[in-house]
């Protein structure tokens, strides 16, 4: 559990300490019969009367009311919650203790004086049988929080965090609604969204740049634990009333394949020569979920073909990032653009080819820069799927009786069941070149003399079509045939020429990986031309598989 996660449990338990004291006072107070009136009325609501509690115009009556308690009794929820805080948080921090440190713990931890402040309430109509509010806080505290750190080295050092600033949006769920007091069974609640969490580290009576490598080893291992224990979509389940509320806790949905394919005009970075781009990609920004692409070295249009796989959590909100960086040796890599994609938007079992614009911040809303753009191939294979839909990059896929016997039984020297198996999509390509639209002229007439190149990524294969003479618009209608041995690795490249007397002119091109022809079986589309002013070209592709299985 993070900072924030026992902050805001230490919260909860400030206020419920605070109402336990009220309590007992006023019962000793002369209002004890319009508390036992309120507390009566509250027993008696049912789950249509606390909905209609949510109405938006009583969101400025709730904020204000908030704002004014929470003030009060903060140093009650600080000298509450701090112990808290400090026994479930260093348990987290232990678990993403950087190699740097052998050691990391608190000596001092209070919240300080300064209350956060709730800026603002909504209510989510998700459809769900539940309530679903989010409270965007602000915080710009005073807490006194020291940290014993002890290098690999045998230093000890006292490492303050000081000037912290936070702002995020919290989402509690109230789920399930049930006919009796409070009308909810738990509440869930996580961190949906960190628009921001500033804080500098500074060792008590030295500087902690001289030793190299801490501060930065540090200010990681905080993000990441803030980032794994309770921003969205994982939730922390509070039970309110007795019940088995496990459906409530975070569960993978279902795996995204991502095929990264290329990226086109990235911006060049290096006075000589050309950027070394090479790619990070995640659904959650957690270094043991982040995967990283090969360097391409000297090229502003790289191609990587490279397939990566990925847990997905919740379908509706979370999204893939991917950020394209130029390789600098032993300096920081330089951040050329990057992009997102809503996994939202994807049809399970269905391949989405996109082309994404890069941009230079995500959370920037224009960015007229041309930074370029990434070209990725993305499958949402969500588990328990029916319908007969395999995911062709499992092991399983199209197995026959006798390869899964191999593969789950034992064998005599028992090694064959340990071994990492992976499966090789072997089968015949057969693409037919249809036809052109719109092709750019090259000629002085206007016109254009195009055939067309057809190659195999990784075999080097090659099949072309005639030429077809002053045409803008050429119709070929030929099939090749390409025996290709490792289908889910391998991509088309299909180039587009301008035939001369004395050579070829390049027109643009396409490339295609083989993913949605190996799960369709044979598709007909129309594919844009890259590198091109306009053009594009109407293919077939037609796949007749042979799978076999190499273990590695």
């Amino acid at each position: 559990m993070s900072f924030f996660a026992g902050l805001l449990i230490g919260v909860v338990v400030g206020i419920s300490l605070i109402v336990v004291f009220v309590r007992s006072e006023n019962a000793r107070s002369t209002r004890r019969s319009a508390l036992a009136t309120t507390i009566a009325a509250f027993a008696r609501m049912t789950v249509e009367d606390s909905k209609k509690l949510l109405a938006p115009e009583y969101y400025p009556s709730w904020l204000t009311w908030l704002n004014a308690h929470l003030t009060k009794i903060w140093p009650y929820v600080n000298e509450a919650a701090s112990e808290l805080i400090k026994a479930n948080v260093e348990p987290i921090l232990e678990q993403y203790r950087p190699m740097v440190l052998s050691s990391l713990s608190f000596s001092k931890f209070t919240l300080g004086t300064v209350a956060p402040q709730f800026t603002g309430v909504s209510i989510i109509e998700d459809g769900s049988e539940g309530i679903t509010m989010e409270l965007e806080m602000n915080w710009d505290g005073n807490p006194s929080i020291i940290l014993d750190i002890k290098t690999r080295l045998g230093v000890g050092l006292p490492v303050q965090v000081k000037n912290l600033a936070f702002t995020g949006v919290f989402r509690l769920i109230f789920k399930p609604l049930v006919p009796e007091f409070p009308c909810f069974g738990a509440v869930s609640f996580s961190l949906r969204h960190k628009k921001q969490m500033d804080f500098t580290l500074k060792v008590v009576g030295g500087d902690i740049s001289a030793i190299p490598g801490v501060a930065d080893a540090l200010e990681s291992t905080i993000r990441d634990a803030v980032e794994d224990s309770i921003t969205w979509p994982v939730r922390k389940v509070i039970p309110i009333l007795p019940g088995d509320y496990s459906d409530l806790e975070l569960k993978p949905v279902g795996t995204l394949e991502v095929k990264l394919v290329q990226a086109q005009g990235l911006t060049n970075k290096d006075i000589i020569g050309k950027s070394d781009p090479f790619a990070e990609l995640h659904i959650r920004p957690l270094r043991n979920r982040t995967k990283t692409s090969k360097v391409i070295n000297n090229d502003l249009n790289p191609i990587w073909n490279e397939h990566f796989e990925f847990v997905v959590e919740d379908i509706s909100t979370q999204h893939l990032t991917v950020k394209i960086y130029d390789d600098e040796g032993l300096q920081a890599a330089e951040l050329l653009g990057c992009a997102q994609v809503q996994l939202c938007q994807l049809e399970p079992g269905k391949v989405k080819d996109v082309w994404i614009k890069l941009v230079k911040d995500l959370d920037l809303q224009r960015d007229n820069k041309d930074r370029g753009k990434v070209h990725l191939e993305l499958l949402y294979c969500p588990y328990g799927m029916e319908n007969g839909f395999t995911n062709p990059f499992t092991s399983n896929f199209t197995m026959t009786s006798l390869e899964k016997v191999l593969k789950n039984g034992d064998t005599e020297n028992g090694d064959l069941g340990n071994k990492k198996r992976t499966v090789i999509i072997r089968g015949v390509l057969s693409v037919t070149v249809i036809s052109a639209e719109d092709l750019p002229p090259t000629d002085l007439l206007g016109k254009a003399d195009p055939f067309v190149v057809l190659t195999m990524k990784k075999t080097g294969m090659k099949n072309s079509t005639r030429v077809v003479n002053e045409n803008l618009n050429p119709v070929w209608n030929q099939t090749f045939d390409f025996v290709v041995e490792d289908g889910l690795h391998d991509m088309l490249v299909v180039e587009v020429y301008d035939h001369d007397t004395f050579g070829k002119d390049y027109m643009g091109r396409c490339i295609l990986t083989l993913t949605r022809v190996i799960l369709e079986g044979e598709y007909k589309d129309c594919f844009p031309l890259d590198g091109a002013k306009s053009g594009k070209l109407n293919l077939n592709l037609k796949w007749m598989a042979q799978p076999i299985y190499r273990d590695s």
